[in-house]
């Protein structure tokens, strides 16, 4: 029976995409569950299961353009799944080539530790006989080691005294190797990815409509690692996930955005459209690219919620597994530089949000408190915003809140 492999839905405003890469080869043995082809979208990677269990039969090739419900390939589900592994058994009546010296001869053989494929046998079709090790070792006796160097006949006569040496001549200062051009250096080609467009496209149309202005504060980190420090055992034991950073932030700026809703905000033409809830974007890095899975209700959830949905996005988007849906709605983004050591970046927002807060590496450094220099750990913040929508103060004031707010965990916690 031949069981159809088509494309499947990814998401409400998905119709078409790539098959970016078959699985399996032609013709090979499947199990229903296996990833058999990666489906690629504007907007995400998908690796699609078998649905059946026999042997593949594609009908369209990596690279080509296909549409949702179309079939790809094919399932035979009545091919013998054993006749791979039968091929591929070894035959139990092969003999070993020991198998044919007498047992006098095999015995003669590893008692001088002979390679019975080096000596000529003058048996019955070639066999080797006991005489005919017993020459071969003869042999070898006979004849001299070549490593053996040969007794000297006198002792050499006494050298004359040395002369005085002189001075060894200044060494030759050889230049460094330089590298050949063979002429026939070469590069290579290779179509973006459906991502990889998407991507570019968003942000080149992100800069062209946009007023893109960067704004910068630093935050101090150190309640925030003594926290994570101090409960951080207790909370993964607890809840089986540990406590990281982006938790701090993404409660820290859903609370800041109650206060300056405009950051929340997107265009529509001439329309400013109001967000009344925060659906917070986390950018995760992938080998195809960055995608951003959202955080629904993220204003709701507990630091636990917190962490465990982004690990659970962040597993789920190295196996191509997120859809559509989940990473399309934001109403705000954070994207996190530091995990790759980045220092200070500015980052672009994604149309149609507005702003997009960037985090970046913690250092620890001298700052001034109180009038004593003492050392912290700290933390440069990025925000990038529109501002067609967001004026210089709402954005500063915005950042310094959340400032704030991170440097003060207690206060997220009492909501104040």
């Amino acid at each position: 029976m031949m069981h159809d492999i088509i494309v499947p839905p990814a998401g409400e405003s998905v119709s078409s995409g790539v098959l970016a890469a078959w699985l399996k080869d032609d013709g090979a043995l499947i199990s229903e569950g296996e990833d058999v082809f990666e489906f690629e979208t504007e907007k995400a990677t998908l690796a699609v299961p078998a649905t059946a269990s026999g042997v593949l039969k594609q009908s369209v090739a990596s690279g080509a353009d296909v549409t949702i419900g179309q079939v790809v390939g094919q399932i035979d589900t009545d091919a013998a799944m054993g006749d791979t592994a039968t091929a591929a058994a070894p035959s139990d009546t092969t003999e070993s080539d020991d198998s044919q010296l007498s047992p006098a001869v095999r015995k003669l053989i590893q008692e001088h530790g002979l390679d019975a494929s080096l000596i000529s046998g003058s048996g019955k079709g070639g066999r080797l006989t006991k005489k005919d090790v017993e020459q071969h070792v003869a042999t070898q006796k006979a004849t001299p080691a070549a490593s053996t160097p040969p007794a000297p006949s006198a002792p050499p006569p006494a050298p004359a005294a040395p002369r005085p040496a002189a001075p060894p001549p200044a060494p030759k200062v050889a230049p460094p190797p330089m590298p050949r051009t063979s002429g026939e250096r070469t590069h290579r080609r290779e179509p973006m990815s459906s991502i990889r467009r998407t991507i570019a496209k968003n942000l080149v149309r992100s800069k062209h409509e946009a007023a893109h202005l960067t704004t910068f504060n630093e935050v101090d980190m150190t309640a925030a690692s003594k926290m994570r420090k101090d409960f951080g055992e207790a909370f993964e034991k607890k809840y089986g996930v540990r406590l990281g950073y982006m938790s701090f932030f993404v409660k820290a700026v859903c609370q800041a955005l109650q206060q300056f809703p405009l950051v929340n905000a997107m265009i529509d033409g001439t329309d400013i459209i109001h967000n009344d809830f925060f659906d917070i974007g986390i950018a995760v890095s992938t080998e195809r690219g960055l995608v951003v899975p959202v955080l629904r209700d993220a204003d709701q959830m507990s630091f636990a919620a917190i962490e465990y949905q982004i690990r659970e996005y962040a597993g789920r988007a190295r196996d191509k597994k997120l859809t559509p849906d989940e990473m399309s709605g934001g109403t705000f983004t954070i994207t996190n530089g530091g995990v790759f050591g980045s220092l200070l970046s500015t980052p672009i927002p994604t149309p149609p949000q507005t702003a997009v807060l960037g985090m970046h590496t913690i250092q620890q450094r001298p700052v001034a408190i109180d009038g004593e220099v003492v050392i912290r750990s700290m933390m440069y913040l990025a925000l990038t915003y529109d501002h067609r929508t967001i004026d210089g103060k709402e954005a500063v004031s915005f950042l310094s809140a959340l400032k704030r707010l991170v440097e003060s965990p207690e206060t997220m916690l009492l909501d104040l």
